[in-house]
């Protein structure tokens, strides 16, 4: 049989996936001021599970409401009201229409929790974030009990998840978060049980999967999202991906979607010139920049140290080259994000030959220096750039849970402006 992207697959345990495509998480901001699942998620989830892929991803579901990573986030924090628990079933059913997989990605938002939630949110260590324009606060180091605290949490929102139709769940470890942040040195300087050595470093992310799948048996789906490094100079670096991969391989893990980066270092998102701190930064290798997908070649050196299955996600385009990466062995699933918010049927369209292609916009969405002015600096330009495009896809993704189409003609300078007044008017909102 030709292994291609419309190939179904079964997982570890025991589940099948349609076919090889999933909709990679994305924030949606669709949750209420309470951060409970609304109508708007039903909309734009039964939108993606009809637009043909075998797995949808849900944006961070976070386990602490004063951990969110912005202020529209799901949160699943202690016991739930008959209300949330109904709207949870809801946005399940609605996922999951279609013979389609719908996993919750369940968060910790650690230091990159913004003020306007949280002004002292939890860290390994007290290590600030250094964003412009004041956008997080000083953390404060953990203490023993509140790391077996988040252990705790993350099993409970696990089987919240279960028990509300959802058909498996992904622990969050990437890109900067509570997780993310207790695997680099750069960030977790702590010198006890849950620092240090990488082992040491690891803990608190393998403590969460030995509790979570206690939690939902041994037939429930569950997936780590792993950097395959953060690109910083002193923090998570690939050969630690590799080392905790192979650890993870030994704890049942059904599904390892390979990313990199934070939100210093936003590799994630293809683009190297985005870094904050280009003293510190690490590039990604020119072997996979030359490529589609972001980190394939970097899941290709997993791939050679562990049995459990693969995802990719970030940069694929074409259908050849997915069936390229599936038919090479370097992942078994392939990660879609941002196409789905341009168009929520492209996956379906690539399954039955519409298109060869996903969908595009990130290089038609720039901003020139005319715009700003002359004086305009490139710094302040490639900020908004940046700022401006994931206002863009958001907002996509807010026009979808109202039931409308994206705008492909939003502007880029008008969706940062749009994005972040919602975000003033979200915090604003938020039941504390």
């Amino acid at each position: 049989m030709d292994l291609t992207i419309a190939a179904p697959f079964t997982l570890p345990c025991g589940a099948v996936l349609k076919n090889r495509l999933a909709k990679a998480a994305m924030t949606e901001g669709l949750g209420d001021p309470l951060n409970r699942a609304t109508a708007r998620h039903q909309k734009l989830y039964q939108r993606w599970a009809e637009g043909g892929a075998g797995m949808l991803l849900t944006g961070n579901v976070q386990i602490d409401r004063r951990h969110l990573e912005r202020p529209g986030n799901v949160a699943l924090d202690g016991a739930q009201s008959s209300e949330a628990l109904e709207a949870l079933r809801a946005f399940a059913r609605a996922g999951t229409v279609n013979g389609t997989h719908l996993w919750m990605q369940i968060s910790h938002a650690g230091r990159q929790t913004p003020v306007s939630v949280n002004a002292a949110p939890l860290a390994p260590s007290a290590v600030r974030l250094e964003m412009p324009g004041g956008q997080f606060g000083m953390p404060r180091a953990m203490t023993e009990a509140q790391i077996l605290d988040v252990i705790a949490r993350f099993a409970h929102a696990a089987t919240l998840a279960r028990e509300t139709g959802f058909t498996g769940v992904q622990i969050h470890a990437a890109h900067g978060y509570l997780l993310s942040e207790f695997l680099s040195p750069d960030v977790n300087r702590r010198s006890d049980a849950w620092g240090g050595s990488l082992e040491n470093r690891a803990r608190l992310l393998i403590e969460t999967v030995r509790a979570t799948r206690r939690n939902v048996g041994a037939d429930f789906p569950i997936s780590v999202k792993l950097n395959s490094a953060d690109f910083q100079r002193g923090g998570f670096s690939h050969e630690d991906a590799i080392t905790v991969a192979t650890w993870l391989d030994k704890e049942g893990v059904d599904l390892l979607e390979v990313s990199g980066g934070t939100y210093e270092q936003p590799r994630l998102t293809g683009r190297d010139d985005l870094t904050l701190h280009p003293e510190k930064a690490e590039t990604r290798r020119q072997s996979t920049i030359a490529r589609e997908a972001y980190f394939l070649d970097y899941a290709a050196d997993i791939r050679r140290a562990v049995k459990m299955p693969l995802m990719v996600t970030g940069g694929f385009r074409s259908a050849e080259g997915m069936n390229a990466a599936l038919k090479a062995g370097a992942t078994d699933i392939i990660g879609i994000a941002r196409p789905l918010c341009a168009d929520p049927m492209c996956l379906a369209k690539l399954l039955d030959g519409t298109i060869s292609v996903l969908p595009g916009y990130e290089q038609t969405l720039r901003l020139g220096p005319g715009i700003l002015g002359p004086s305009s600096s490139l710094a302040l330009i490639k900020g908004l750039n940046g700022w401006g495009q994931q206002g863009w896809f958001c907002l996509q993704l807010l026009r979808m849970g109202d039931g409308l189409d994206p705008d492909l003609q939003m502007g880029v300078f008008k969706a940062f402006r749009r994005y972040t007044a919602h975000e003033k008017d979200a915090a604003q909102k938020l039941v504390r």
